[in-house]
């Protein structure tokens, strides 16, 4: 896929992964509309993209509300006269034993996560027919291929989001336009900032930098799946698949560092 001068919809354009793809997107001289929950984090983001190359506006408002979903994709028409490529990057998470997060907690772990992006993708499918080379692209996690204790909610939303996107793929095979589905592994983000899965628990951090720039070489060569797993993931990964009775094991062995180090695991 021709990434030059693509019009993308980005949502958690803030900061983290979701900055990054923006201005890995403006290098190729996209044309973005950034969606953010406040104004002041995304025009960063913006001034950013104007200076690798590209152009972008901030339309700041809430992913779950169907009026900002629809407003979205409309000033997305008006500005830039069509949609090639979605992105739904927005996420949340609130970590730690099911029985102690607050329902609210859970609920909005839940339509951020993953009502917001399946419902903002519907909103955008009619602009997105109208492109030439379209693409829908959905920010899962490692987390969404393997179960991991105190992350139920987020990877219940995240293996939804993955089963998503390879339904909707299947579904729009014929209409030209390309879903793909990008796991980051633990990645070094606000988001992570209050997580200790690092030191304690033995994962290796990603960067945000390479996270986007692999999203963006998995659209160029129309991959399905972009995978970002340290040696660890994808050691857990392999045996959650040829033995996962092993895996349960090891993970018990290390679920009492596992559950300290997600202790204060929460960004919402």
């Amino acid at each position: 896929m021709e990434l030059s001068d693509k019009i993308i919809l980005l949502t958690g354009a803030s900061r983290g992964i979701g900055r990054e793809i923006a201005l890995a997107f403006a290098q190729k001289g996209g044309k973005l509309v950034l969606a953010g929950r406040n104004q002041e984090a995304p025009d960063e983001t913006r001034a950013g993209v104007e200076r690798a190359g590209g152009e972008a506006i901030v339309v700041a408002g809430d992913v779950t509300d169907a009026g900002w979903r629809q407003s979205v994709i409309e000033k997305t028409e008006q500005t830039y006269g069509g949609l090639d490529i979605l992105v739904n990057n927005a996420g949340v998470v609130s970590a730690g034993w099911l029985e102690s997060l607050s329902e609210a907690d859970v609920e909005q772990q839940l339509q951020i996560n993953l009502m917001a992006p399946i419902l903002l993708t519907r909103a955008a499918l009619p602009a997105l027919r109208q492109s030439s080379g379209a693409a829908i692209v959905n920010i899962s996690s490692i987390f969404g291929l393997l179960g991991m204790p105190f992350y139920a909610t987020y990877g219940a939303t995240k293996a939804g989001i993955a089963h998503f996107g390879e339904a909707m793929r299947r579904e729009l095979v014929d209409q030209g336009i390309h879903v793909m589905t990008v796991y980051p592994g633990a990645t070094d983000t606000p988001m992570m900032e209050t997580a200790g899965l690092g030191d304690k628990a033995g994962f290796a951090y990603d960067t945000p930098e390479s996270v986007a720039q692999a999203l963006l070489e998995g659209l160029e060569a129309e991959q399905l799946t972009v995978v970002r797993a340290d040696d660890n993931s994808q050691s857990m990964l392999d045996a959650n698949q040829q033995n996962p009775r092993q895996l349960d094991e090891q993970i018990r062995e290390m679920k009492p560092k596992l559950e300290e180090a997600v202790a204060n695991h929460r960004s919402m």
